[in-house]
């Protein structure tokens, strides 16, 4: 395994501890603020960043944010996308500290997954591993587009659906996130791929507006957990669609394909596993503040 490959590896652990605790942190924070409104969004941001809490969370987000842009300019997508999506076994331990509720079989389950999936992941990585190469802009600019129009979609079924609360705008917020990720891959290439720097800065600004509207209407694992989720698992296709990223031959190849099996399934564990009718105290508190 070449010293880049572990670099950018290390790097996607980093951001998703840092991620997932900042998501953690803003849940936390903008359950107990005034409700947030669209209609008022000068009003809304000032609120949001007068809390201390709330900006904590925010600035180590970005740190993780910045990590993450790090680490693909090192590892291809796909397989820093699969070391991030263990960060959600973070984010359940986290709300678990909080709440003081243990974890349920399903959820541990998840976490189990994300564990195992990381394990092969580590032992896949023996065989060699190319970047891939860099995707056709048309091909980028149509991804872009599909995600943006799935993710209106979402948020505006989402909370007519029989999806636990907030869920709706979780998941719109991964779309939009996944996209600023595979926006952000091309946009590393440089030259005039950095035309796609307005389009993944527009994609993550929307997804920061419905993740926080989500984090007022619902649990941590309902909405950063979805969005954790979809943040992770679109981008591993995409670098296998997208950007040509190849997969090892023999055992390692299976190995590969099993991790990415095993985290994304032990993240739509814990996803899942959140009912909306087991909300701890605090939790519960947090949704009448909405």
């Amino acid at each position: 395994m070449s010293a880049s490959l572990l670099g950018g590896l290390g790097l996607a652990l980093a951001s998703a501890g840092a991620l997932n605790w900042g998501y953690f942190a803003q849940h936390q924070a903008a359950g107990r603020l005034p409700r947030l409104s669209l209609r008022h969004p000068v009003h809304s941001l000032v609120v949001l960043f007068r809390d201390r809490r709330w900006l904590v969370g925010f600035l180590v987000g970005i740190g993780g944010w910045v990590l993450y842009v790090a680490a693909l300019a090192l590892a291809p997508l796909s397989l820093v996308q699969a070391t991030s999506a263990g960060g959600i076994g973070i984010l359940a331990l986290l709300a678990w500290q909080a709440t003081g509720i243990r974890l349920t079989q399903g959820e541990l389950a998840g976490v189990a997954a994300a564990v195992v999936g990381l394990a092969l992941l580590g032992a896949s990585l023996a065989g060699q591993h190319g970047k891939g190469h860099q995707a056709a802009a048309l091909s980028v600019v149509l991804w872009l587009a599909a995600s943006a129009a799935a993710a209106g979609l979402v948020a505006l079924l989402g909370e007519r659906s029989r999806l636990a609360p907030g869920a709706g705008l979780g998941a719109a917020a991964g779309l939009l996130y996944a996209a600023g990720d595979v926006g952000t891959k091309a946009a590393v290439g440089g030259g005039g791929r950095l035309a796609f720097v307005p389009a993944l800065l527009a994609c993550h600004g929307l997804a920061f507006i419905a993740l926080q509207l989500g984090f007022q209407r619902g649990t941590a694992l309902a909405t950063a957990g979805v969005a954790t989720l979809l943040t992770n698992a679109l981008p591993i296709v995409a670098g296998t669609a997208l950007f040509h990223e190849g997969l090892p031959g023999g055992v390692l190849g299976a190995l590969r394909v099993l991790a990415f099996v095993a985290v994304v399934a032990g993240a739509a564990g814990l996803a899942r596993a959140e009912p909306a009718a087991r909300p701890a105290p605090g939790d519960r508190a947090l949704g009448q503040t909405a």
